[in-house]
């Protein structure tokens, strides 16, 4: 007499877990789709307009974070240097190159969940931008990033062998309209030398 309500009720149990642990994964797995993928370097241009998919939509409101609109920006997100290979704390990397054109880039690390890198304290410069970056004559610029001191343009990272992301983020460009985006080119990540190797 209880069987069938019971076995029910199970199924239903479990088609709703699955369901619920799907859609976190889904979430998790991607911002949506749409990605732009410049060398190492990742954006998503529909995630923050009313054009995005359920997927970027979902993701923004779980989140909580804002983004910028299609006239104000592009970030571009890195998880692995320019061979592939992913960024660890325990590495040195350098960033070369120039970016598109924009009235003011930002570069910072971030934690795998996007939340900026922290504990690396006692004033130590955890974000560049384009107004305090030292040049060279061509305009290109490089970037040291590690968990030790370096002359010149230098951004520090926590000891440790957490992996981590690179966040550049352009503002006021006409890159985050363009459809000629695909054409453009970002800075190289190269991987100096490693702790461990």
């Amino acid at each position: 007499m209880f069987r069938t309500p019971l076995v029910i009720a199970t199924a239903l149990a479990v088609a709703f877990g699955f369901g619920i642990l799907s859609s976190i994964y889904a979430l998790r797995a991607t911002v949506g789709f749409g990605a732009i993928a410049l060398g190492p370097w990742t954006a998503f241009p529909n995630a923050q307009t009313i054009d995005a998919d359920p997927y970027a939509k979902a993701h923004r409101a779980r989140d909580g974070k804002l983004l910028l609109g299609s006239a104000e920006g592009l970030t571009f997100t890195a998880a692995r240097d320019s061979e592939k290979r992913t960024l660890v704390e325990n590495c040195r990397y350098e960033i070369t190159g120039l970016t598109p054109p924009a009235r003011l880039w930002t570069l910072h690390a971030a934690d795998s969940a996007g939340n900026p890198l922290e504990g690396t304290g006692n004033g130590l410069p955890t974000g560049v931008n384009a107004w305090s970056v030292l040049r060279g004559a061509d305009s290109a610029f490089s970037i040291r990033i590690s968990s030790s001191a370096s002359a010149g343009n230098w951004l520090a990272i926590p000891e440790g062998r957490a992996p981590f992301l690179l966040v550049m983020t352009l503002l006021d460009t006409p890159t985050a309209g363009s459809s000629g985006v695909i054409d453009l080119a970002m800075p190289a990540i190269n991987r100096l030398d490693c702790a461990d190797a």
